[in-house]
């Protein structure tokens, strides 16, 4: 195996085992926002239990996420040097901004967040809730600004030739609003709500199953639930529009999604399907002209297919590029289904009574993970062969002077360490699932006793 695809294979593992802590961050960041504003505005305390029980386990996703995260600014500098010092411009700003308006507002406020409790008046408690959740959110902004700029380069000018050219911005604010930066980090935004949503009702589907901690859980998995409908129905809109726009700006990424070869011919969608790459066939489940009419509103509108693209300009994982993107739709549709259908349950009044509903819902956890992870495969091997769509191809960007041998020895020294670091995550989250919201092991469908009430409250 080349040193190129070692270093793929590297940046792509390392930035996948990342991108587990930072959607749930961002996702359980919402839920805390919501859980103490509710304590605040009806002085319940089950609201100020579920509130800190949360920000115990946002806390250790959120350390997580931080540590992984590093690893990944080094291996630009060592596996992907000629890329670094092309778009260093680009990212240099992206990464500062991201340090000034997001790290900047997480760090003050987060002591707060963690150990002021009983230290600070509560709705000072809040406000430092929702500087932790903005700086999360504003995080993304510059890690999806940067990420898009890639997709869709725009406010730059290139400066220099050969193993010297580098991207320099001319218009900042172009570069920040780029072509696809609002659509794709609405996108990122809503399933990152998702994955914090979807583990919220995952635990206390479980409690609620197991009997304990039922009253508070009751609560709180209808909180997530309108939180877990809301935007799983507002990924439709945000995929939608970002379909469009990647018709627009990367036609080719588009074509691979739906296995469209035709040069210029109506295009299918298809529900699920397998790609033959020689044959330039699509065998599986599609609805005729339906990327057309998604596209255009026409069933025989022309869509660009990959044959309008010479070869070396084409994804080269076309097949894998189809199957993580209509994975990403299944588990969307999926997750609407399943939030719809608990909500018809409730208006019913029979939500709590359908265990196999509940059931679903432990394990459903796992699912906008998986659709958070898959969508950015699909996004980033689509755009391939380009690092730098239309600018640098990746075959141009990794460091010439690493060998083989080396990214192989980081790739599995890598794996090693990330392994223990997601066995202690389950460990840790396992650890605090397990002792509950608070110390009471009993049924807690009857009023708070005292005892309870003191460790609520912290006195």
């Amino acid at each position: 195996m080349d040193t190129e695809i070692l270093a793929r294979i590297q940046f792509a593992f390392t930035i996948a085992f990342h991108y587990i802590y930072p959607p749930l961050s961002i996702g359980l960041g919402l839920l805390m926002v919501i859980f103490e504003s509710f304590y605040i505005k009806t002085k319940k305390k089950q609201y100020h239990v579920l509130a800190k029980f949360w920000t115990k386990i946002f806390a250790l996703t959120f350390g997580i996420g931080v540590v992984t995260g590093i690893v990944m600014e080094f291996e630009f500098g060592t596996n992907w040097a000629v890329y670094s010092r092309y778009v260093g411009d680009v990212f240099g700003s992206a990464l500062a901004a991201e340090g000034i308006f997001a790290f900047a507002l997480e760090s003050g406020f987060l002591g707060i967040l963690l150990f002021g409790w009983n230290r600070v008046k509560p709705w000072v408690h809040l406000v430092a809730t929702i500087g932790v959740f903005l700086g999360s959110m504003f995080s993304a902004v510059w890690i999806v600004v940067a990420n898009s700029w890639q997709q869709t380069p725009a406010g730059y000018h290139i400066v220099g030739k050969g193993l010297n050219a580098r991207a320099e911005i001319t218009d900042f604010w172009a570069m920040v609003f780029n072509p696809s930066s609002i659509d794709r980090l609405t996108h990122v935004w809503l399933g990152a709500f998702l994955a914090g949503a979807f583990l919220v009702l995952s635990v206390h589907a479980f409690y609620i199953l197991k009997g304990r901690y039922v009253s508070i859980s009751k609560k709180a998995f209808k909180i997530a639930l309108v939180v877990a409908t809301v935007f799983s129905l507002g990924q439709l809109l945000t995929g939608h529009k970002s379909a469009e726009g990647v018709s627009v700006n990367q036609p080719a990424k588009l074509a691979a999604m739906e296995g469209h070869f035709d040069e210029s011919g109506p295009a299918d969608m298809y529900l699920l399907g397998w790609v033959n790459k020689e044959r330039q066939e699509v065998s599986g489940l599609k609805i005729p002209g339906g990327l057309s009419f998604l596209l255009h509103y026409d069933l025989e509108a022309p869509v660009k297919g990959l044959n309008a693209f010479p070869e070396d300009e084409r994804p080269g994982q076309i097949n894998a590029v189809f199957q993580f993107y209509h994975l990403m739709i299944i588990i969307g549709m999926a997750l609407i289904a399943l939030t719809l259908m608990a909500v018809f349950l409730w208006w019913r009044g029979s939500l709590f009574d359908k265990r196999w509903l509940l059931c679903l819902f432990v394990f459903a956890a796992i699912l906008p993970q998986i659709a958070n992870q898959v969508g950015w495969f699909a996004a980033e091997m689509g755009r391939q062969p380009w690092v730098v769509y239309g600018l640098l191809k990746t075959s141009d960007a990794f460091s010439q002077a690493v060998s083989d041998n080396q990214v192989l020895f980081s790739l599995v020294l890598f794996m090693v360490v990330y392994a223990f670091l997601f066995a202690l995550f389950i460990y840790l989250l396992n650890k605090k699932i397990k002792h509950g919201p608070y110390n009471e092991e009993e049924d807690d469908d009857r009023p708070l006793t005292k005892e309870i009430s003191e460790v609520i409250t912290g006195n």
